[in-house]
């Protein structure tokens, strides 16, 4: 779960904030509750975002993964892409998430993709897919990110 991994940016993005002086690395991450889950952001645009989460770790007492750790994967990776959405002169702020699980996973690597319903100039709305190895659909989200101006100073 520790080890580095380089996430794609697209270009432009990497320039926009390389001008600011920040590591897109840090600010995009999963924090500290993603990297106890061993969530990791794969690639990552305004128009997709994927990330893994292994199972093993995150499961409930029946040993099949976690509702809230799909939560946590979809929620990181539809923030990331609603940050991206804003820009570096916006933060993203989840204010709705709703996830349907559709089968249970008892091991192996789960992964999400996140891309737009709406991107707006207030908020940005992200449809959530996560699925196991076998590509079957583990569980559908929606996220919805208000867009907050980004502190100055």
């Amino acid at each position: 779960m520790g080890e580095q991994h380089t996430v794609k940016f697209p270009q432009e993005v990497i320039d926009e904030y390389a001008a600011l002086g920040v590591d897109l690395s840090a600010l995009f991450s999963a924090g500290h509750l993603g990297s106890r889950m061993g969530v990791q952001i794969i690639e990552a645009s305004a128009e997709r975002v994927v990330g893994t989460m292994p199972v093993e770790g995150n499961t409930q007492p029946y040993g099949l993964l976690h509702g809230g750790a799909s939560a946590v994967l979809a929620e990181t990776i539809g923030s990331v892409g609603a940050m991206l959405h804003g820009g570096s002169s916006k933060i993203a702020v989840g204010v709705d998430l709703n996830c349907t699980h559709h089968r249970g996973v008892r091991s192996g690597l789960v992964t999400g993709v996140a891309t737009p319903v709406h991107r707006g100039r207030s908020s940005a709305t992200y449809e959530i897919v996560i699925t196991d190895e076998a590509d079957k659909r583990v569980c559908t989200a929606r996220l919805t990110c208000m867009l907050k101006d980004a502190p100055t100073g």
